[in-house]
């Protein structure tokens, strides 16, 4: 977004209600703590189902809040921006930029974990049940010749 709050797409404004259990979600990065590699902004990382983000629905994990009341989050430190969250009134407003379906947030240098459809036992089925198929032939061929 090069530093601006200008109105895309992907950003929304999200009001929440502070609950018994807070705003319900953490955070990550900062200045201080880049989570997205060459991006100093803050970052959800877990939103609590119980929490004020959780029930309302439209915050998810990856989002990246551009501001809290007004307050832009571009240069703030991981533990300023905690002390915005943890010191805002009970109605909280904030700036979003929705996650990128091709957008990758974790530590700098992760991967994203790729889960495959096939179990390493399936393939170990397999190729035993293939193993046995060829013991089976190749005994049978060998006994006719003796």
């Amino acid at each position: 977004m090069n530093g601006s709050l200008h109105s895309s797409p992907n950003v929304v404004d999200i009001k929440l209600k502070r609950g018994p259990a807070g705003l319900g979600f953490n955070i990550v990065g900062g200045v201080d703590q880049q989570y997205v590699v060459n991006d100093c902004g803050i970052y959800v990382s877990k939103i609590k189902e119980d929490g004020a983000a959780g029930l309302d629905g439209r915050l998810q994990e990856g989002d990246k809040i551009l501001a809290i009341n007004g307050v832009k989050l571009e240069s703030q430190t991981h533990k300023a921006a905690v002390e915005l969250f943890r010191t805002a009134e009970e109605d909280v407003h904030l700036r979003v930029l929705k996650k990128s379906p091709h957008h990758v947030n974790g530590p700098i240098g992760s991967q994203p974990e790729h889960k495959s459809s096939v179990s390493a036992v399936g393939v170990l089925a397999v190729l035993a049940g293939a193993v046995a198929i060829f013991g089976f032939i190749y005994m049978r061929y060998h006994k006719k010749h003796f």
